[in-house]
């Protein structure tokens, strides 16, 4: 979201109010809510921390506007009534966003050192281009995602081409999965350096865990 450093907590409060009504949550986690139909047997309320908004007179409030009458309802931290509400609907989308606040040739450095404490936040010059680097690092960081290298047999590694992994799903096994179905069966083991190693080069099996920037050398079977 690019918002102009000048008047960025107005225009992002706006952006989000707006964006909030479409069901898109910004830097946010789906609520930790256990919400279960059933058929019969009333509202039964679990909490297990103490609430300081939701009882139950206040849930079951809540469940009959879309009348439902009979569900299990965990409350698994202190919740507030439009967390219920998110759930029950099911329908909201939870997104990682950078406010990139653009303009800052135009304010002071102690300007700027205000702005950097506002989470979630980049401040850059598009015209004079600065702090790019800082942007472009922290877009990998909330696209959650990691760039692997490979390198062939008696080659340097290529860094000109990353292989991109979710950093949800970072093994040698999803590794050989992104470049080709085949490695599966032809796998024999891996050679990794970098700092998921213990040792450089460090002989890995397909269970071995990535991180961003390793070097890998996959071992075909014979």
């Amino acid at each position: 979201m690019v918002l102009d450093v000048m008047k960025p907590l107005q225009h992002k409060k706006l952006l989000e109010y707006e964006l909030e009504g479409f069901g898109i949550r910004l830097n946010k986690q789906p609520p930790n809510i256990g919400f279960k139909r059933k058929e019969k047997g009333g509202i039964n309320l679990t909490m297990l921390v103490p609430q300081t908004e939701l009882d139950l007179e206040l849930v079951k409030s809540i469940l009959a506007e879309y009348r439902i009458h009979n569900a299990d309802i965990t409350l698994r931290y202190d919740a507030t009534s439009e967390d219920l509400i998110d759930v029950i609907e099911g329908n909201r989308v939870y997104i990682p966003c950078i406010y990139v606040l653009n303009k800052i040739d135009q304010i002071s450095i102690e300007e700027l050192d205000i702005i950097y404490r506002i989470p979630h936040t980049v401040p850059i010059s598009a015209h004079h281009k600065w702090n790019f680097d800082d942007l472009l690092e922290k877009t990998w960081e909330y696209l959650n995602l990691i760039r692997i290298y490979t390198k062939p047999k008696g080659q340097l590694p290529d860094y000109s081409q990353p292989i991109v992994l979710n950093a949800e799903r970072k093994s040698i096994e999803d590794l050989c999965m992104k470049i080709h179905k085949s490695l599966q069966k032809d796998f024999k083991c891996a050679l990794v350096w970098g700092a998921s190693a213990k040792h450089n080069p460090q002989r890995v099996g397909r269970d071995h865990v990535l991180i961003d920037e390793d070097v890998v050398q996959i071992i075909k079977k014979v």
